[in-house]
């Protein structure tokens, strides 16, 4: 069960508002880095996991605080369209205010919601789910949430230069400590497990003798020849993992050129393709 006591975790005050940052803060609401997406990629890593309850009670607790993200940042919006116009009819071009319906306003904030936040991006594209990670490996999906709070921790700094408000960067300069503070747990969690180097591979559970090792650690160049990469700590020296060393190889094709079947005289498709190919050669 989920409770709420009907308080946000922030302070969230509007000194000037502001309709076209409203529309910007939608980005950390619904976009890919925003905060629908943690919240979700966080619960779903907590319902499907497995093992030592200590990395569950991490996912569900963080999970859960991004539900109060939501909620302040869905705050923000509703009083950055305080005072927005309703209509056209209104003096769109007095003030800040009044003007945003034709300096970039979401109209749906209007047309949608009566001056609300929305489930979408700063685009007004639904969040969907796509970015939602869940793999049910607690290394790899440690270092997707590393990723997810890198991201966000950009959006949040961008949004925080973009405002001269002082009530928004104060809820933004919350939000972005909130964001140090995750991205050092996920990181503290993969050391609980043993470190970065016992986790990797990513499983670490299949056995690396099963697979192609001559190419495990090998960076393949796949410049035309006589191009080469610049070349980095991933070219050459030990393995990241300690278990290999990498090496910059020629990325020249080890298989063949691929052939297919001719269609199917049912398949709809030209006589001219009733050829097999394989059968030519």
């Amino acid at each position: 069960m989920y409770y709420t006591d009907k308080k946000l975790q922030y302070p969230v005050r509007v000194e000037t508002p502001n309709p076209v940052f409203a529309r910007a803060l939608q980005q950390a609401i619904g976009g890919v880095e925003g905060e629908i997406r943690v919240a979700l990629q966080y619960f779903f890593q907590a319902w499907g996991c497995r093992g030592p309850a200590k990395y569950r009670d991490l996912l569900l607790n963080t999970a859960t605080e991004e539900l109060g993200h939501i909620e302040m940042l869905a705050t923000a919006v509703a009083l950055n369209l305080e005072g927005a116009p309703l209509s056209l009819q209104e003096d769109i071009s007095s003030d800040t205010v009044g003007g945003s319906v034709l300096n970039g306003m979401n109209f749906r904030h209007i047309l949608s919601t009566g001056l609300a936040a929305l489930p979408e991006n700063a685009n007004g594209v639904p969040f969907n789910a796509s970015h939602v990670y869940a793999s049910g490996n607690l290394a790899a999906d440690m270092v997707a949430n590393v990723t997810a709070e890198g991201s966000g921790r950009v959006l949040a700094t961008r949004l925080y230069n973009m405002t001269s408000d002082p009530g928004m960067k104060d809820m933004l300069s919350f939000l972005i400590a909130r964001d140090t503070m995750h991205q050092q747990q996920w990181l503290a969690a993969i050391e609980d497990m043993g470190g970065l180097n016992a986790s990797l591979p990513v499983p670490n559970s299949f056995p690396q003798e099963k697979e192609h090792q001559d190419v495990s650690y090998a960076f393949i160049n796949c410049f035309v020849e006589g191009v080469e990469p610049a070349q980095g700590r991933w070219s050459e020296g030990p393995s990241m993992d300690g278990k290999g060393e990498f090496s910059l190889v020629a990325g020249s094709p080890m298989g063949e050129e691929p052939m297919l079947s001719p269609p199917r005289p049912s398949s709809g498709a030209q006589s001219e393709q009733m050829i097999d190919r394989r059968a030519a050669e």
